[in-house]
């Protein structure tokens, strides 16, 4: 029995480390959504490894994405804007870079198809975030 629990726990790990790199490279990756990937290693590490988990839930950048989703089913302003950025500098480069007039189309409907989809999730601002509590 213990040996299964640790096989678990070190699959739900490598799946958790994976989804972190795989949602880091999604920052600038077109397509490649960083938000899912995140939440899924927050929940591997939520089941194998506290450390890891607090550790997630406690980075700078990925935790209050975390913490907001999972309280409020919404992501900030700030999340937004930057995702915005990231997402048309990441398709701009993609579509700079491909050689074939097909596949930039492919790109741009792509863009406008995500930014679209992103633009509609829910925005959430936490109390402590709002400029009256500064």
């Amino acid at each position: 029995m213990r040996f299964t629990i640790n096989i678990r726990h070190a699959v739900l790990n490598v799946v958790g480390v994976l989804s972190v790199c795989l949602g880091v490279l999604g920052i600038v990756l077109p397509l490649l959504p960083t938000t899912p990937f995140i939440l899924l290693a927050s929940a591997c590490f939520f089941r194998s490894s506290p450390r890891f988990h607090r550790w997630l839930h406690e980075h700078s950048l990925f935790g209050p994405i975390i913490i907001n989703w999972q309280q409020n089913k919404a992501v900030s302003k700030q999340v937004k804007q930057r995702g915005c950025v990231f997402i048309v500098l990441s398709f701009a480069l993609s579509i700079a870079v491909v050689p074939h007039l097909w596949l930039k189309s492919l790109l741009l409907v792509g863009l406008v198809v995500l930014i679209i989809v992103f633009l509609r999730l829910p925005t959430h601002e936490l109390v402590a975030n709002q400029q009256e509590n500064h």
